[in-house]
């Protein structure tokens, strides 16, 4: 089957599945495992977000939406794709379902096209069956989806009694913006109490007081899209508002810059890691491989 993954998440699905050499087209965002940098990329960015602060991208973001990103037709029909898998959770994550339903409808012979939506961790698993149903291997993907379960136990199992720090996810900067959908969930298997979003929730941009009032006792943060070091670039629009210092998270040290893109904004299998991840973070928890410098690391 010739796939073409408009969706990061997907395309570390259909890996994890052992469907990677399937793999004929991707976004440019798409870069994990390491073998997929040789597929063709078919999107394209119409913003450099590394030449503006969050702020500037949030307010490109607000008037332009899913056309952030353009599908080159041209390649998507060279490729001649059976399935296209896209999204319709996150306009400003990726390609929308309805850019690319539009784009497919222009190619001469119409491929399927699968969207994957999921806001809960068990829908993200879920999603592992669905595509494994579609690719023809629903028992790779029960295995799979077997494993991840089994992970989460047990890192459940090792916080299990253990006292539940008060937890703030910010999944962007400026306009503040909690961490929802599958991320409290992770939160609360690591053995935290997640703050201001609930598990399933499409948040919306919260104020700074709100996270003052809140009195975290550990603060994480995991910009959509960003790494640790473009994150820490910026950290000064957190560290510069009043009452910052006065943050229980602040005086006790427990504020942390993570890996987003890697574990916690995508709703793909690296959701586990990002699990076992915050087991480390917030009770010292040892995870297999260890947690290094590059995936979580202190203020």
């Amino acid at each position: 089957m010739r796939i073409v993954s408009l969706l990061p998440a997907a395309t570390d699905l259909v890996a994890i599945l052992g469907k990677a050499s399937d793999l004929v087209g991707r976004t440019h965002e798409c870069d994990w495992p390491a073998e997929v940098a040789s597929v063709p990329v078919v999107t394209a960015a119409d913003l450099d977000s590394d030449a503006l602060t969050s702020r500037e991208i949030s307010a490109v973001s607000a008037h332009q939406g899913s056309s952030l990103y353009s599908v080159d037709v041209g390649r998507l029909a060279a490729l001649a794709p059976d399935l296209v898998l896209t999204q319709d959770l996150c306009e400003v994550c990726a390609v929308s379902y309805t850019r690319v339903a539009a784009a497919v409808r222009m190619l001469d012979a119409g491929p399927r096209v699968l969207s994957l939506e999921p806001r809960t961790l068990d829908e993200v698993l879920g999603c592992l069956t669905t595509l494994g149903d579609a690719l023809g291997v629903p028992d790779v993907a029960a295995a799979r989806v077997a494993e991840l379960h089994s992970r989460l136990a047990a890192v459940r199992s090792q916080v299990a009694g253990r006292p539940r720090p008060r937890v703030v996810a910010l999944e962007w900067l400026d306009p503040l913006w909690p961490a929802g959908h599958w991320v409290p969930e992770q939160i609360s298997a690591a053995g935290g109490m997640p703050l201001l979003a609930e598990p399933g929730e499409h948040t919306k941009p919260m104020t700074w007081d709100a996270v003052v009032a809140a009195r975290p006792d550990v603060l994480l943060v995991l910009p959509c899209g960003f790494s640790p070091d473009r994150t820490e670039a910026e950290l000064d629009v957190l560290t510069s508002r009043p009452g910052w210092a006065d943050l229980p998270a602040v005086r006790d040290g427990r504020v942390w810059v993570l890996d987003g893109p890697a574990y916690f904004n995508r709703p793909g299998p690296r959701v586990v890691r990002g699990t076992e991840i915050l087991a480390t973070v917030l009770h010292d928890v040892p995870a297999q491989p260890p947690v290094g410098h590059a995936k979580a690391r202190p203020v």
